[in-house]
């Protein structure tokens, strides 16, 4: 049995989510939905997975868990690129 980083999927509520991808990053979620299948047997669409996979990867990134407890920068980051030389804002 394959073992993926992403654990099988708990009951929940459906919600709808669109986004714009890639076609590279489209197939590659495709097949990464086709081996959920084949690993649970149960399947799940790209757009059921991706929150869960977000999640998985924010909880895994120690630089941001660090960052985050230190606390969130004051200034976002669309205020940051605006005032960032060659952003378009001059």
């Amino acid at each position: 049995m394959t073992h993926l980083k992403l654990g099988k999927l708990p009951d929940r509520t459906p919600s709808k989510i669109t986004i714009t991808v890639s076609a590279d990053l489209s197939q590659a979620l495709q097949d990464y939905a086709a081996i959920y299948r084949q690993t649970y047997g149960e399947s799940e669409t790209v757009a059921e997975l991706i929150p869960f996979m977000l999640a998985e990867f924010l909880e895994s990134d120690r630089a941001f868990a660090k960052a985050r407890k230190e606390g969130l920068p004051t200034a976002s980051v669309t205020e940051k690129s605006r005032s960032r030389p060659g952003s378009g804002s001059e």
